[in-house]
């Protein structure tokens, strides 16, 4: 009778979909290739086809040493670790998987490494066979030069002709250091080097493809599930303009949505209203060297005609800052001006800070996702900073996410991002990967 254990292990090697460059992909370090770059669609069988390629390698040859890398170790981790204890079968190993060290012992005197990357120093010292490394465009370019080559083209004296291969996997991400390397893999001038590139499309199901167009901005879609290297413009949101535009003025049944931010000067917050799946930005308070009372001071003369006294309340996690400790935040200063002139109120503030890059993408959805469609207007007239911010806002210059915090629109701009990211997130998947992609 099959243990329990390795009939789990035997299901983890379930069948996957063929295509032709995934199957040259595997070829190619044992044809000489040392550096396969893969930049191949979100969720389409890149790091699958790695960690298969890898468990096979530490299965067939024996005492050798092998790593599966990623920018952090808590990635890294993720990424493979599970993975390759059921794909090494690592119930049958006489030597335990260490925990603490995420190291694999084969009964071959094999190892596979799973190194998070963020102490580039853990890959030196070592006479690696091949590895890999995942998200390689989010590791930091020094890294890269400085240790991670360098540790691969380290000679062992025990094996003067040998060098190790690595897999290079990811999502591009601007063009940075992995867009170089794509772009030298795919000169052919170093023979080293092999570009090897597919599209989500290639591999998952229409639906699922049609969801992530809908989720997703044009620029995003073609980076994350075609992985085509885009250019960091400028300008951040440069899908905006005059498609995004409205004349639309507020209903007096609506419920309000009030974005902040908490920025001391500007101190800056929009009201919008939701129709439907479109978010419609309305009006703006922009004070100068203002507080939190202050705003809520102004919102409730501007609004005191409006008929539903009922307003949603979004921003900075930060503004919760000495709740725990009986103190007032720039929330709780909010709602006590809010309920001593009858307003109802709810709070819709994320539990940590989210990543910019996330909620602008987010942002840049609404804007107009990747089948065209827009769902997010301003009215130029009444949220005239608004409508200025979504063509002023720049990325700070030499960074390909991070906003210029010297021009004054940006923190409007930042509590729109905060009230997008809330209710019409990007990040994530709505499928599940399993037996369909095998990531």
């Amino acid at each position: 009778m099959i243990p329990a254990a390795v009939s789990r292990e035997r299901a983890r090697w379930y069948a996957l979909k063929d295509h032709p460059v995934q199957l040259e992909l595997v070829k190619a370090v044992p044809s000489g290739v040392r550096f396969p770059v893969v930049p191949a669609g979100r969720r389409s069988g890149k790091t699958e086809r790695f960690k298969r390629f890898l468990s096979k390698q530490a299965m067939l040859h024996d005492n050798e040493m092998y790593f599966a890398g990623a920018p952090t170790r808590d990635q890294a981790k993720r990424i493979f670790w599970e993975d390759l204890k059921l794909l090494t079968f690592s119930s049958t190993h006489i030597k335990r998987p260490s925990e603490s060290e995420l190291k694999l012992f084969l009964p071959n005197g094999t190892t596979i490494q799973v190194l998070g990357l963020d102490q580039p120093k853990r890959i030196e010292g070592v006479p690696w066979t091949g590895g890999g490394i995942d998200e390689i465009a989010d590791l930091k370019a020094d890294a890269l030069n400085l240790n991670i080559m360098p540790a691969l083209d380290t000679i062992n004296p025990s094996r003067p002709n040998y060098r190790p291969w690595c897999w290079f996997l990811g999502v591009p991400d601007g063009l940075n250091h992995y867009y170089d390397m794509a772009q030298l893999a795919e000169s052919g001038t170093d023979p080293n080097y092999k570009l090897f590139h597919w599209k989500s499309a290639e591999i998952l199901p229409p639906e699922v493809i049609d969801a992530a167009k809908r989720r997703m901005s044009k620029k995003q879609y073609e980076q994350e599930y075609e992985a085509s290297f885009q250019n960091a413009t400028g300008r951040i949101y440069d899908d905006y303009g005059k498609n995004n535009l409205t004349n639309a003025s507020l209903a007096s049944h609506e419920q309000l949505l009030w974005y902040h931010d908490f920025n001391y000067s500007p101190l800056s917050s929009g009201i919008g209203v939701r129709r439907g799946n479109s978010l419609y930005l309305l009006h703006d308070i922009i004070l100068t060297s203002a507080v939190a009372k202050q705003a809520a001071l102004e919102f409730v003369e501007k609004f005191k005609n409006h008929g539903n006294k009922s307003v949603i309340i979004y921003g900075d996690p930060a503004g919760r800052a000495g709740e725990k400790h009986g103190h007032q935040s720039d929330y709780t200063e909010i709602e006590s001006v809010l309920r001593s002139h009858n307003w109802k109120y709810e709070r819709r503030v994320k539990m940590s800070t989210r990543s910019i890059k996330d909620g602008q993408n987010a942002v840049r959805a609404k804007i107009c996702n990747a089948k065209g469609e827009r769902t997010l207007f301003v009215n130029p007239i009444t949220a005239k900073f608004t409508h200025d911010a979504f063509n002023k806002v720049q990325l700070k210059k030499g960074s390909s996410f991070l906003e210029d915090d010297s021009n004054d629109h940006q923190h409007i701009m930042t509590a729109v991002r905060y009230m997008v990211d809330y209710e019409f997130p990007v990040l994530g998947e709505t499928f599940s990967q399993g037996r369909m992609n095998g990531r």
